[in-house]
């Protein structure tokens, strides 16, 4: 049959029209093409440049000004706490230089003088200190033995205690004013020292000496706001926010210095440990003209954030140094958002200007394909004229080519009644020779029985030809029973599926074999009891499969030493559905595996050449297939073969099946 031209699919383009640009262009790209395309790529490389570029450009200028501001706050900060440190440890500068005013010490310190009164002395210098404030003023001589203190009535009193190894001590001594932190040696409390010598004339025959308390400095970390510390002259750090930096060296402690620590006992037990961030700082200061530097990796600690501004000032009078330290997450952090915001700005002006050189490339290839299409529609409508007249022409065969299918199909129809009906005349054909002698035998009993009661009547024995006349009667209705069977397996009749008894069937189908049954002395052994199975089928056809599969169980058992024929029903239930079959066993030599999956091949037969057309089990399948059921084959344990018909069971709501 030829095949049937549809028309083309909605979703699809009309034939003729192209799908694509490249189709248009026949798949060849031209030099125009690439140069566009090309043009494209680098557009978009340089919007990509351009946004990265706004980031980093947003990111740095955001940094660099909220890094200016933070330093900006810093150095304020910085300025006022350095001022502040300076006016709490100066605004006591000039009292050790107003002690030598006193007589009283002068005459103490005088070599080869009359007896002063030491009371008197320490008595002024605890009244001075009272006075000032301060954690004590005592007096040395020039051998470096304290001779008066304002805490001689107190028990840790310095007096007699030999500090010429102090470095005020020895500044003091050379005329100049002595400046140093330390750790006192008797109350273990850190302190500022000023010291100035005490002049007899030209001569310095002792040194003033007061000492100041660090703790109004400690209580003002808080105008900082940031970790910070302050490191003397030997970088040791002697004040902080941070109590764990405390005495810790900016630098390397190396053996030298460590020695001078024990000898002049600044710090007493105490050994210096290296700050962590101690190669940082060093380079920030010798830095040229630097007063901050930035540092990164977290070199305080987690506390302090990954980058960290540390700022120096320098406290000139005491020579030291205060270092302060601000975290600087947070701007960049800002940056970051201000660099990403810049990037996100610049991607959506991109995208702009990318959107509306689409939308002009658009519009120029809509006007291009509706140039294009206008061409196209033209070809297609001429093809669509040439093709209608061809569709027209494919129809008209199609509904020729239709007729003559189902005129072939009720002709195959025909066909396959006639051939179910010439299979059923062929089994008549072959039990003739059986079915002649089972009345042959009965019609010359008739004939003798006759004539011997036409003797009986004349002799006036009626009891004698009323008993032949009842064997008469019997022999006609046995006979009768045998031609209605046949009359019945032979005609031809349209199939009617009714609920049949699967033991009337086997019943009239054993009365056309029982002559060859008895001749070829096999066993029948007919388990099926009537009104036990009833299945949804055509009677007669039914019976005709029946007299099928018994004819090739008797043909398969000849020449065998055991003849059985065994026929038995049995009930089953599947699939929800009752259904019941019929067994048809016999002791032949059974089914060989090439024999089993041929064996409902049509025209496949194993009996002689002329006995057969190899048509009965495929047509007999076909006939119970028709009924919703099937026809299997097997192997039984005993031996022979098993031919299984399976039925459905008549339910009430069911409706009548149509058989083919």
């Amino acid at each position: 049959m030829a095949e049937a031209h549809r028309p083309p699919s909605p979703s699809a383009p009309p034939a003729g029209i192209p799908s694509s640009r490249a189709e248009m262009a026949g798949e060849r790209l031209s030099w125009r093409d690439i140069l566009l395309r090309s043009r494209r790529g680098l557009v978009s490389g340089l919007a990509l440049v351009l946004i990265l570029g706004m980031g980093v450009a947003g990111y740095q200028a955001t940094w660099r000004q909220e890094l200016g501001q933070v330093r900006s706050n810093a150095d304020h900060r910085l300025d006022l706490f350095a001022s502040a440190v300076e006016g709490m440890l100066n605004r006591l500068e000039h009292v050790p230089a107003t002690i030598q005013l006193n007589r009283d010490v002068v005459a103490l310190l005088r070599p080869r003088s009359g007896p002063v009164s030491t009371d008197a002395v320490n008595s002024f210098l605890q009244r001075l200190n009272q006075q000032l404030g301060s954690l004590a003023v005592y007096v040395i001589d020039e051998r470096g033995r304290v001779v008066a203190a304002s805490n001689a009535s107190e028990p840790g009193s310095f007096v007699g205690e030999d500090l010429s190894f102090r470095p005020y001590f020895i500044e003091a001594l050379s005329g100049q004013v002595g400046r140093h932190f330390a750790i006192g040696n008797t109350s273990k409390q850190p302190g500022y020292y000023l010291a100035n010598p005490i002049r007899d004339g030209e001569r310095v025959i002792g040194v003033a000496v007061i000492k100041i308390s660090l703790s109004p400095l400690a209580q003002a970390w808080g105008m900082l706001g940031v970790p910070a510390f302050i490191a003397d002259d030997n970088n040791v750090i002697i004040l902080s926010s941070q109590p764990e930096w405390l005495y810790q060296i900016v630098g390397e402690p190396d053996l030298d210095k460590l020695v001078d620590f024990q000898i002049r006992q600044l710090y007493v037990d105490r050994r210096p440990q290296r700050f962590g961030a101690s190669e940082q700082l060093l380079q920030a200061h010798e830095a040229a003209g630097a007063k901050g530097v930035l540092l990164t990796g977290q070199p305080l600690g987690a506390r302090l954030g990954r980058q960290v501004l540390a700022q120096a000032q320098e406290l000139p009078k005491m020579r030291w140094r205060l270092w302060v330290f601000t975290d600087v997450d947070q701007a960049g952090r800002h940056a970051f958002t201000v660099g990403v915001l810049s990037a996100i700005a610049a991607a959506f002006v991109a995208l702009l200007w990318l959107a509306l050189e689409q939308r002009q490339r658009i519009v120029r290839d809509k006007l291009a394909a509706r140039h294009m299409l206008e061409q196209a529609n033209a070809e297609l409508e001429s093809k669509v004229a040439r093709r209608t007249s061809a569709l027209a022409q494919t129809n008209e065969r199609l509904r020729r080519e239709v007729a003559e299918r189902v005129q072939a199909e009720l002709t195959l129809r025909e066909a396959q009644d006639e051939l179910v009906q010439a299979a059923k005349l062929a089994v008549v054909g072959q039990m003739s020779a059986g079915i002649t002698h089972e009345i042959t035998q009965p019609l010359g009993a008739i004939r003798t029985l006759a004539g011997n009661s036409q003797a009986f009547l004349a002799r006036d024995d009626l009891d004698t030809v009323r008993s032949n006349l009842g064997l008469i009667t019997r022999l006609a209705d046995q006979m009768g029973e045998i031609v209605q069977s046949l009359k019945g397996f032979a005609r031809k009749a349209p199939p009617q599926p009714q609920t049949t008894d699967l033991a009337q069937a086997v019943h009239n189908a054993l009365l056309l074999f029982m002559a060859r049954i008895r001749a070829d002395d096999v066993t029948l052994v007919n388990d099926c009891q009537e009104g036990l199975a009833q299945a949804w089928c055509e009677p007669n056809r039914l019976e005709q499969v029946i007299v099928n599969l018994i004819g090739n169980a008797l043909d398969a058992m000849r020449g065998q030493p055991l003849r059985v024929l065994r026929l038995h029903t049995l009930l089953i239930e599947q699939d929800g559905v009752n259904r019941v079959q019929l067994m048809v066993d016999d002791t032949g030599s059974g089914l060989t595996p090439e024999l089993h999956g041929r064996l409902f091949a049509p025209f496949f037969t194993t009996k002689p050449h002329g006995h057969g057309l190899g048509l009965g089990l495929a047509i007999s399948r076909d006939i119970i297939r028709s009924f919703q059921g099937d026809l299997r084959a097997d192997n039984h344990a005993g031996g022979g073969a098993r031919f299984t018909i399976e039925l459905p069971e008549r339910h009430p709501h069911e409706t009548p099946l149509t058989a083919p």
